[in-house]
């Protein structure tokens, strides 16, 4: 038997949003769709509603050229299409949860708004850093709001030529690139030992060199002490004793959450970010909550901290809906994986999961394989290698995280694994999923069902593997064994490699033995695949080897600026 029927909805006469954007204007617009007699108020403090802040970047670099394309929404267009009420610079300032009752600051003084359900959507303000003389500079911009792209559009066309961006995270990383494309002479100094604190040291340098392409300068492993303001410019004294002139000072070193007003009203917080359960409420009875300034439990290692993405905002504050006016039928909020990309010049940077660093603090084992794959065909122009890392459980094969940088090619093999992790796939799972496959596009054996392939040698015991890290330890304890031609070996090698050629390996291994003695095989080529050949040709004949997990490209980009102090370069 087959009904029509919809889900009976819940008696909500009027509900609130605080904050539009992301979260707020989400659940805004959903809970219209399901309930058309609802009076639904949006609260925003700012002037804006709803508009594309992650754009802001490209508009201060010129590739969007009109301020209007920034605002996705307006209020008119939204009374118009939807019916909502939405209040502009409206500031909420008191809850009172007993009397389901706020209290407004808007442009006509205070007043006070009941509520049947009440969703809190407040994001969160630039974090401040305790960097002397930074509250008195007026050369220091956030960039979080449509007038703040704006105001650092008409400083650099006005002609600004230096910029000091503070902060290297994603946000930071696309106000450097803006900044230089238009430009400007861009330094960026990040606390962290590199930028893009997330990513993996290996993938880090490379994120590094496409800031370099770009005649960006980085400070890494470095702080900004203090500001001194001039006449003409700034300066800002780093703690390791550099000074940098700048025109322009972009502030973007993270955010907290704007909950003060909220956790004085009673509602549950740590560190800031409000506690809700699987469908948003929070410990207020009608009171929910979305968004960056909301605590979320990651999908990986359980870590508990906000997310300030949007799409899992977005698609948080449509849940949050479905949960008020259709609680029995509604799903619970999903755990994120922090699924994120970049664009540093030409390269693409993006990530899903857990790294390394998040994996080990959870007590999480696990297994990593790097590779170095092409993003499509080889013999088709214009083939692009991808550097890709995955982490995988190293019984079940849970995929827990992975990484790629690339010019072509990041996005669409993220996307996919973080599917993958979405359907609860493993590692050898991903041998089998069924990819589209065209010469200009991808190949046979794409770098995702390649990461399969290479994750299931790992869990079956067909290769044992060594890492960058290890490399110490191999110098001193074993025979390093670089299988690359001849050439390759003379333009590039570790010190204290023996070169032999992985063609040869088979009829060298008297001569590979008799070099070992008692010590282990450690095998190392160009990105892993002859050195896998040698290293499976060395444990057949009884030898204890491994292989080195993404070869000398990715030993080359883990030691970074240091890799001259290891390797013999011609």
């Amino acid at each position: 038997m087959t009904t029509n029927a919809q889900p009976e909805t819940q008696s909500v006469q009027r509900l609130v949003v605080v904050g539009g954007v992301a979260g707020g204007m989400s659940s805004a617009a959903r809970a219209r769709r399901l309930s058309d007699s609802t009076e639904i108020i949006v609260l925003e403090q700012g002037a804006e509603v709803s508009f594309a802040n992650c754009g802001l970047p490209y508009f201060v670099g010129g590739e969007i050229q009109e301020e209007s394309a920034l605002r996705v929404q307006t209020t008119a267009s939204l009374k118009a299409s939807l019916n909502l009420d939405v209040r502009t610079h409206s500031k909420v300032i008191a809850l009172d949860a007993a009397k389901r009752e706020i209290t407004v600051d808007g442009p006509d003084g205070q007043n006070t708004l009941t509520y049947d359900a009440l969703v809190l959507s407040p994001g969160g303000v630039a974090a401040t850093p305790p960097i002397t003389g930074l509250n008195d500079s007026h050369r220091v911009k956030t960039l979080r709001t449509v007038p703040d792209a704006v105001e650092l559009r008409d400083i650099v066309d006005s002609g600004a030529k230096r910029a000091v961006v503070l902060g290297a995270g994603f946000i930071g990383l696309e106000a450097a690139e803006a900044l230089a494309m238009r430009g400007l002479d861009t330094t960026i100094v990040e606390l962290a030992p590199h930028v893009l604190p997330p990513l993996e040291d290996e993938l880090a340098t490379l994120a590094t060199n496409a800031l370099r392409d770009l005649n960006i300068t980085v400070r890494a492993g470095v702080g900004a002490q203090a500001i001194e303001s001039g006449a003409d410019h700034d300066v800002v004294v780093l703690s390791d004793g550099t000074r940098l002139d700048a025109d322009l000072i972009v502030l973007s070193v993270g955010v907290r959450p704007d909950t003060a007003v909220f956790e004085q009203a009673g509602i549950a917080a740590e560190r800031g970010s409000i506690v809700i359960d699987e469908h948003g409420r929070t410990n207020l009875e009608g009171v929910y909550a979305v968004g960056d300034a909301t605590v979320s439990t990651h999908a990986i290692t359980g870590a508990r901290r906000p997310v300030a993405l949007a799409g899992p905002a977005n698609r948080a504050g449509r849940l949050v809906s479905d949960f008020i006016f259709n609680p029995s039928t509604a799903r619970e909020l999903p755990k994120p994986k922090a699924t994120a990309i970049v664009r540093i010049g030409e390269y693409g940077v993006a990530m899903t999961g857990a790294n390394s660093s998040e994996l080990k603090a959870a007590g999480i084992e696990f297994e990593t394989v790097h590779l170095h794959p092409l993003n499509h065909a080889g013999y088709f122009p214009g083939a692009q290698n991808i550097a890709l890392i995955v982490h995988f459980a190293p019984v079940t094969g849970q995929i827990l995280g992975a990484q790629a940088v690339a010019k072509e090619g990041a996005d669409k093999r993220i996307d996919v694994i973080a599917t993958a992790i979405r359907g609860g796939l493993t590692i050898t799972d991903l041998i089998d999923i069924d990819l589209s496959y065209s010469p200009p596009f991808g190949s046979a054996k794409d770098p995702v069902n390649l990461a399969g392939m290479m994750g299931e040698n790992v869990l079956t015991g067909t290769t044992e593997l060594w890492y960058p890290g290890e490399l110490t330890a191999v110098l001193d304890d074993a025979l390093l064994l670089d299988v690359r031609g001849a050439g390759e070996f003379a333009q590039r090698h570790v010190r204290g490699a023996v070169n032999i050629p992985h063609i040869q390996v088979r009829e060298r291994l008297d001569e590979i033995r008799e070099l070992a003695g008692d010590r282990p095989v450690r095998v190392m080529c160009h990105s892993g695949m002859r050195s896998y050949i040698a290293h499976r040709i060395l444990d057949q004949a009884g030898f204890d080897s491994k292989t080195l997990s993404g070869g000398i490209v990715t030993l080359s980009s883990w030691l970074g600026d240091d890799a001259s102090d290891v390797l013999e370069i011609a």
